[in-house]
């Protein structure tokens, strides 16, 4: 997630004149200095993201995991499922992964240019990244990515000058670590006699939402914000460390330095060819999606049983959509070229540069309407009726992103996070 690009001198408009600020007095790049492709890829991957958060704020955290072990899985629900795992799971949070490393090495460029401390500066937004994720995470909800997108880029930050070629390089092999431990925990369950496997199923299945059923999960999130909290923090701990030195880091970061090299090799930024977004688009995107469907099939070849599932039959996936999301960000570049000045890159380009309060506006809108300081509808809803919710959240975020740009330089959020970073108020309103 960020809020800072580097661009062309040509974007900047003649009311907007570029100054260089003096190396002690660092300041923000301004709004109008901005690469219009990396906002619409940004929003359209944090419009993306929901399709698969309103599963973990909606429903206990097992029908995220297996959805076979939970509500209907039918009909127009297994189809809602389908079509939400074939073209969205991790493919979205794969795109704003991406965009978060560019990021990182947009400001760090953005920063030398102007003879500013940028790797201080970074440190300093990281932090403040960081306390505003914390409190995302434990007082509203436990689906939070920002803890471990700061911790994450405290220690990648020290790759960004490397040559693409060793920095993608970096990033392939971390990415890889945690499908070959899942690789070698299914084929170490198939090793096991009958008994020790339904053993270690059941012990699985009782370890998921914090070791809670999912009647008790429903119960505690229709209930009030404290019992909320009580099942949070726990969970949370968890992710936070364990969870984040085994998967995340090597998830996460991998895509974060993977999303350095494409914005070194100019992918990311819109500058290469058009027959080469083309290619990647067909290419890439073809053989992420056949991945992906393939996975579809053995999930079905597994009977659904859960850890062969969450350990064999997703790895088709998590490499499809590494390659799926390539595609997306090929077809996001053509559309750049194609309508850059049309409405559909218009929004997207305001939903990306209000990346940080969207992101947590849809923490806001969901938990009112799912959780008991609210609607209480957790655990009420069909994956059909779910798809809807976001629809409707949608409907929110995108006029609203338009129409607050219209007025003011940043989102709210945005405009806190680059007063924090740079101890100076940053002016909000167009006209100032």
């Amino acid at each position: 997630m960020t809020d800072e690009h580097g661009g062309s001198a040509s974007a900047v408009t003649p009311h907007d004149p570029v100054t260089t600020p003096a190396p002690d007095d660092p300041e923000p790049t301004a709004p109008t200095d901005r690469i219009v492709a990396l906002d619409a890829l940004r929003g359209f991957a944090l419009l993306g993201i929901l399709v698969i958060n309103i599963w973990l704020f909606g429903m206990p955290a097992v029908a995220a995991i297996n959805p076979a072990l939970y509500g209907n899985f039918s009909g127009m629900d297994y189809l809602a499922w389908l079509v939400s795992h074939v073209f969205f799971e991790q493919k979205f949070v794969t795109l704003f992964t991406f965009m978060f490393g560019a990021g990182i090495v947009l400001f760090l460029e953005s920063k030398d240019r102007k003879e500013q401390p940028g790797r201080r500066l970074h440190f300093a937004r990281t932090f403040w990244l960081l306390v505003i994720g914390l409190g995302h995470a434990y007082l509203l909800w436990y689906g939070d990515i920002l803890v471990l997108y700061a911790l994450s880029g405290f220690l990648v930050v020290w790759v960004w000058r490397w040559q693409p070629a060793r920095q993608f390089a970096l990033g392939i092999t971390m990415f890889a670590i945690p499908s070959l431990l899942y690789l070698l925990a299914g084929l170490g369950y198939f090793a096991l006699p009958e008994d020790g496997r339904a053993e270690l199923e059941a012990e699985l299945l009782a370890s998921f939402g914090g070791g809670f059923s999912p009647e008790r999960e429903i119960e505690i999130y229709q209930s009030g914000w404290v019992d909320q909290l009580a099942h949070r923090v726990p969970v949370l701990f968890e992710f936070h460390t364990l969870g984040f030195l085994f998967e995340a880091f090597w998830m996460l970061g991998g895509l974060m330095i993977i999303g350095m090299a494409l914005y070194r090799w100019g992918v990311i930024s819109n500058r290469r060819s058009t027959r080469f977004y083309r290619r990647l688009f067909v290419g890439s995107g073809g053989i992420g999606l056949a991945l992906v469907l393939v996975g579809v099939w053995v999930r079905e070849a597994f009977a659904w049983e859960t850890l062969p599932v969450i350990t064999l039959a997703f790895q088709f996936n998590y490499w499809g959509s590494l390659l799926l999301a390539l595609g997306y960000l090929a077809g996001i570049m053509l559309l750049c070229r194609w309508a850059r000045d049309g409405v559909v890159v218009g929004a997207l380009s305001a939903v990306g540069r209000t990346a940080f309060t969207n992101y947590l506006l849809q923490t806001v809108l969901a938990t009112t309407i799912f959780y008991g300081h609210g609607l209480g509808l957790f655990g009420q809803l069909s994956r059909v009726e779910l798809l809807g919710m976001v629809v409707l959240i949608w409907a929110i975020q995108i006029p609203l992103s338009v129409w607050w740009l219209e007025r003011f330089r940043f989102g709210p959020v945005e405009w806190v996070w680059r007063t924090l970073t740079y101890r100076k108020r940053q002016p909000m309103r167009l006209e100032d």
